[in-house]
């Protein structure tokens, strides 16, 4: 379930933003509960507050503004993405205070609205934990992809590598595989896919990745490397 929150002090502006927002959830099916609060003082009162994951929060109000508002949900610890919205472009510059995660400008573009959603789902993807699902004789398996070190192929079957040395196989092509992993995973071989977050060392022809070994491709090569790179920076 995603929680998003709206907050402003005009009703057809909360309409505005719901109904784009509405319509691009839907879209990607996502089981979500909209929220509406028409001042900082109501949402900074209601239980759930403090639990929405996304909030589209207008900062000029009357009485309490956007900003002493997202203040207030943040000295609380709230963790949810604040995105800011605004008929003023010189307010945006003040979000970097509260840390928020975007803005945007009135009068509304839909397609900015849906847009900006899309980037937050996203960077709640990467806070929540997320799995991967494999199918196997005896049954329909969840794994934690926080787990699994490695994919690796042999010939039709991949190879699951888990942090704790387990391994098991099922069915699959690697190529169809990557494409619903996250970003994280990356290739390092035509035959292997590793977890960035278990990788501690590129040598000259493969990487370490937790306890295991892979090789590493010379096609494959720089592309894990600038990956590797950004993971340190972070």
């Amino acid at each position: 379930m995603i929680n998003i929150g709206i907050c402003d002090d005009e009703a057809s502006m909360r309409k505005a933003l719901r109904t784009p927002l509405e319509l691009k959830l839907q879209l990607l099916g996502a089981d979500y509960q909209i929220y509406e609060y028409d001042s900082g003082e109501a949402l900074t009162t209601r239980p759930e507050a403090e639990s929405l994951d996304i909030l589209f929060l207008d900062i000029e109000m009357k009485k309490l503004s956007g900003m002493d508002t997202a203040r207030s949900l943040r000295k609380r610890d709230a963790r949810t993405l604040l995105i800011f919205v605004t008929a003023y472009p010189d307010y945006v510059f003040q979000g970097y205070e509260v840390h928020a995660f975007h803005y945007i400008l009135k009068p509304y573009d839909e397609h900015k609205i849906q847009n900006v959603l899309e980037q937050a789902l996203k960077e709640l993807g990467k806070s929540q934990e997320q799995f991967f699902t494999l199918e196997q004789k005896s049954g329909i398996f969840k794994i934690s992809m926080k787990k699994i070190l490695a994919f690796s192929s042999d010939r039709r079957k991949i190879i699951l590598s888990l942090k704790d040395g387990k391994q098991t196989d099922f069915y699959g092509k690697l190529d169809v595989v990557e494409r619903d992993l996250p970003d994280y995973f990356i290739r390092c071989h035509n035959r292997h896919l590793v977890n960035l977050n278990y990788v501690t060392a590129l040598e000259k022809n493969h990487c370490i990745c937790g306890p295991l070994q892979f090789p590493v491709s010379r096609a494959f090569r720089q592309p894990l490397e600038i990956a590797f790179a950004r993971l340190l920076l972070q």
